[in-house]
């Protein structure tokens, strides 16, 4: 009797090859890798939401960490005779600043780093200028400085000590101003509990962008929904974890 011959290897059809190799691609140029992103996400990011309004003369004395001791003033501040300025500052505790140059405090977008690698001010007359507007009572111009003029969700960078330790954080405010006068909202403040370690304006929890968006793919949610080249990408890696009935 005749030994049967091994089968012939089925051949990759090549459209099946062209789709693998699209999503091999698609991985390659993502730099998809949950251990390039393992570190970062030990680290820890606390987050507190809130609605604050700082008007004229208002004041909000921001603890950070919770701890009972107060970091940051956030505040307006009014003062003139023959001119009237009208001051938005943000005051640091002694041994804190804020992310800026010169006197006047950045507003940093959302994904921007706060960190060791930046630069932060303190020591300024009652604070750092966020927003300054000047009015002669006498009539003419006013003059505006600071980078904080009508924005929306922006975010200032601190630099705090916890323990005798450097820590870094954010508050986000929303500050529109009529002329003489504005108004400062803030709705939010975090900070990394890792010191010496930055944190990205926006961030609130402890891992990047990136590896949110990694751990968006690994949700436990049963809705139907189209699997990204990303996702695919990941082949074995990707087994959403499935709620039990």
């Amino acid at each position: 009797m005749k030994s049967p011959r091994p089968g012939k290897p089925s051949a990759v059809s090549e459209s099946l090859q062209s789709r693998l190799n699209m999503y091999a691609l698609a991985a390659s140029a993502a730099g998809v890798s949950v251990l390039a992103i393992a570190p970062r996400a030990q680290a820890k990011v606390v987050y507190t939401p809130t609605h604050q309004v700082i008007a004229r003369n208002g004041v909000y004395n921001l603890d950070l960490n919770g701890d009972g001791t107060v970091d940051f003033l956030i505040q307006q501040w009014n003062y003139g005779n023959w001119a009237s300025n009208n001051q938005l500052l943000a005051d640091a505790a002694v041994g804190n600043r804020v992310q800026g140059a010169g006197f006047r405090a950045a507003a940093l977008s959302a994904g921007a780093s706060i960190g060791p690698s930046q630069t932060f001010i303190g020591g300024g007359s009652n604070g750092e200028v966020m927003l300054s507007v000047t009015h002669f009572t006498t009539g003419g111009t006013s003059y505006v400085h600071g980078f904080w003029v009508n924005v929306k969700n922006r975010y200032l960078g601190l630099q705090f000590k916890i323990a005798g330790q450097t820590h870094y954080g954010w508050a986000r405010l929303t500050v529109t101003r009529a002329s003489f006068k504005f108004t400062a909202t803030l709705t939010g403040y975090a900070y990394e509990t890792t010191p010496n370690t930055a944190i990205k304006a926006g961030e609130t929890t402890g891992g990047t962008a990136d590896a949110a968006r990694i751990n968006s793919i690994f949700d436990d949610t049963d809705a139907p929904r189209t699997k990204s080249l990303g996702e695919l990408a990941l082949g074995a890696l990707y087994v959403p974890v499935r709620r039990q009935p």
